[in-house]
């Protein structure tokens, strides 16, 4: 799909954007004063979020490295970021170079940088679609390229869902995704768990301009995996999925591995 990529994007560089931003946390390069400036407020706010942010590209890691070793091949990895070290393609081809991913984002920043997502061993494939989460039709329909939709394919939803700003109208986006893909699936999904604190940081996030990020309690994200079996751990902060080595302190960034059957 690299052809299809555009030349012209219009980055908006005077607006924070939520992919750049989650850049500048994690220590990259590919940001605008705007977005530093965001971040160093949130972090005077919100002195965890870079933890967080941390945790969440960790989260995604393990996830992805325990998944492959279980035999899944596919990845739909939808709100894909910037690329930085270990991407999905290269933790899963890592395990299984037949593995095959998809990453879906809809910021001009990301789809910029989208080629360096598109590499891929000669066993498997990388793909990119420029799509928003709320149109599963299109984006299911341009990873049906790269990916085969009648086998198992792991969802990726990782500190995404938020931008749903309504609890139910979330859950029912989730299982519209779900109930496309076929039994053996499974669904990762990571959020920031509501508290007074992250409720407040959240709107001066949301001041900034940028596309608001709403928090989640720990049933709303149960709802979204409604139909599934969540497995062991189960649902709570991140940094306790299977840790390596002693688990960091608890971040408010709450998450889960859930299977189709």
């Amino acid at each position: 799909m690299t052809d299809d990529l555009p030349q012209d994007l219009d980055l908006q560089p005077d607006v924070p954007h939520s992919a750049r931003f989650w850049n500048y946390l994690l220590g990259g390069r590919d940001h605008f004063p705007a977005d530093r400036e965001l971040a160093e407020l949130m972090l005077r706010e919100y002195p965890a979020a870079r933890e967080l942010a941390r945790a969440s590209r960790a989260f995604l890691g393990r996830t992805v490295r325990h998944l492959a070793t279980a035999g899944v091949r596919q990845f739909l990895d939808i709100g894909a970021g910037l690329p930085t070290a270990d991407n999905t393609h290269e933790v899963a081809q890592r395990v299984a170079p037949d593995s095959r991913i998809v990453y879906v984002d809809h910021d001009p920043i990301v789809l910029q940088h989208a080629r360096a997502l598109l590499t891929s061993t000669p066993e498997g494939a990388t793909g990119y679609v420029d799509a928003d989460l709320t149109d599963p039709d299109a984006v299911l329909g341009h990873a049906a390229r790269t990916l085969d939709l009648e086998a198992p394919v792991a969802l990726l939803l990782m500190s995404t869902i938020g931008h749903i700003p309504d609890a139910s109208a979330a859950a029912d986006l989730v299982r519209t995704y779900m109930g496309r893909l076929a039994p053996g699936s499974h669904l990762v999904l990571c959020t920031t768990l509501a508290s007074p604190e992250v409720d407040e940081a959240n709107r001066r996030y949301a001041d900034s301009g940028t596309i608001p990020y709403v928090a989640s309690t720990a049933e709303e994200m149960a709802a979204m995996a409604a139909g599934l079996t969540v497995l062991p751990p189960g649902l709570g902060p991140i940094n306790r999925w299977y840790p390596e080595g002693a688990p960091d302190p608890d971040v408010d960034q709450w998450g889960y591995v859930a299977r189709k059957e």
